[in-house]
């Protein structure tokens, strides 16, 4: 394939692994801009890259809200360093709430191993007493 060659829903469909419906959706959302030709949707390169962005901000955990003024700011400036520095700091903002979200997480298993070892100690120690009388 061409990499400037317009693709078709299906297409992007097929090489994103999304739904119509999500290209639809994130069109809605002004993230991609595809040319209409009827009921057409025909997507470009820069659909393509947008895509792959707002796909990766989302597997990060970035609202659309946050990926729609990233990708508006690498759309409008020319060295994109503002683009680059604002990612950084959400990215670094991002970061540090899965690290806490994920200790959190880890305290929660550690508990709930413990409870669980209770109670099946506490199982064990009942059907050992039943199986007594």
């Amino acid at each position: 394939m061409i990499p400037d060659e317009l693709m078709t829903i299906r297409e992007m469909c097929d090489m994103f692994e999304v739904t119509p419906r999500t290209l639809r959706f994130y069109e809605s959302k002004e993230l991609l801009f595809p040319i209409r030709e009827g009921q057409k949707r025909l997507f470009t390169r820069r659909d393509r890259g947008r895509l792959k962005l707002i796909l990766r901000g989302k597997r990060f955990g970035f609202s659309l809200e946050d990926i729609r003024q990233l990708l508006d700011m690498y759309d409008r400036e020319g060295s994109h360093t503002k683009q680059l520095a604002r990612t950084v700091e959400k990215a670094r903002e991002r970061l540090d709430q899965m690290e806490r979200q994920r200790a959190e997480l880890g305290e929660a298993i550690d508990e709930l191993k413990e409870q669980l070892a209770h109670a099946e100690g506490q199982l064990t120690h009942r059907r050992q007493s039943s199986a007594a009388r």
